[in-house]
């Protein structure tokens, strides 16, 4: 189970580069103590301590390793689920897999600037395509906020549903009536005008980027 604590302790040391005895000697265990939780199950869950010192290093929610669900900030840091799925800024990419499978931790106090939802109502996605550079560009990380969509439907970038594939697109709202116009940044792509707005399917409103350097 990809929530299971054991799993995700195993696959944040993957993530890391941390391995096993290292991060048991950090909690003054005996080097073979977070094997034998991951692999033999025992103990069947971490002390409380040991959970929170967890956490705080890997900068992830406590309730990931067998805490108290919530939207707890760890050490001032909020933990973001980051989805499998992907966001085509281009012809469309098929949602392979929708549950979250690693986490991004964001200050909580800047985080609470962007929006109000809460962390469950926030996922990062990434971004396939060229359609919308060069504000979104393949490779980039989108902060989606599930929350803020629909009845709040408003000019800005959105991740939408088409038909079975998930696209990132730029909103214009018409000034009379209910039309948007779906847009695309790169001028190379057509845009979608005049659209009916209780047609367009919304997942969430895209309020922060992230992408590599070089």
């Amino acid at each position: 189970m990809l929530n299971d604590p054991r799993t995700v302790l195993e696959r944040l040391c993957a993530e890391r580069g941390e391995d096993f005895a290292g991060l048991s000697r950090m909690l003054g265990r005996n080097p073979a103590y977070i094997q034998q939780f991951v692999r033999r199950g025992v103990p069947k869950r971490l002390g409380e301590d040991e959970r929170r010192k967890l956490a705080r290093y890997f900068s992830v929610s406590e309730a990931l390793l067998g805490g108290p669900s919530g939207d707890e900030a760890v050490g001032g840091l909020v933990a973001v689920n980051r989805s499998a799925v992907r966001a085509s800024a281009g012809p469309g990419a098929i949602p392979y897999d929708q549950v979250g499978k690693a986490y991004f931790a964001f200050d909580e106090g800047w985080l609470k600037s962007l929006t109000q939802s809460p962390a469950g109502r926030l996922s990062i996605i990434r971004v396939e395509g060229d359609s919308m550079a060069p504000t979104l560009n393949a490779g980039d990380d989108i902060l989606v906020d599930l929350g803020d969509c629909n009845e709040r439907l408003r000019d800005g970038i959105y991740v939408l549903r088409a038909d079975d594939a998930l696209v990132v697109k730029r909103l214009a709202l018409h000034p009379a009536g209910r039309r948007v116009t779906v847009q695309s940044d790169n001028p190379a792509y057509p845009d979608w005008p005049d659209c009916d707005i209780e047609a367009i399917n919304c997942i969430g409103r895209v309020i922060w980027a992230g992408r590599k350097i070089g």
